[in-house]
Formats: C-alpha cells, structure tokens, sequence
C-alpha cells in the first residue's frame, strides 16, 4: 500500500472539536509535525477533513 507523509502547517486554535480530533487521530498534535500513514481510504477521509490544516506527500 501506498504510504504518505502527513505534515500539520496551521494551528487548529478556533477550529471545530472535530478538526482538532481529527489531528489527534492522525497522530498530529504540534505545529510542523509529520506522521506516516498508510494512503487508506480511512486515513484519506481524515485528510480530506482537515486538508485547510495539513500537507501530503507521497513518501
């Protein structure tokens, strides 16, 4: 499976309780972080969720 690089670039500060726990369910939880996932169609919903928050890149 395809792997990608998930990278938090804007703060959730004034973001909805579901945004900020969709960052903590992708492993996000500081500015500039990046976790590895696996590109699912579970871990691309979330990014598709918060994608104003986040980068991707294949890894």
């Amino acid at each position: 499976m395809k792997k990608i690089i998930v990278k938090q670039v804007k703060s959730a500060i004034r973001k909805p309780k579901n945004q900020k726990l969709t960052l903590v369910a992708l492993g996000l939880r500081k500015l500039n972080q990046e976790v590895e996932h696996d590109a699912s169609p579970a871990i691309l919903g979330m990014v598709d969720t918060v994608n104003h928050l986040v980068s991707v890149k294949e890894a």
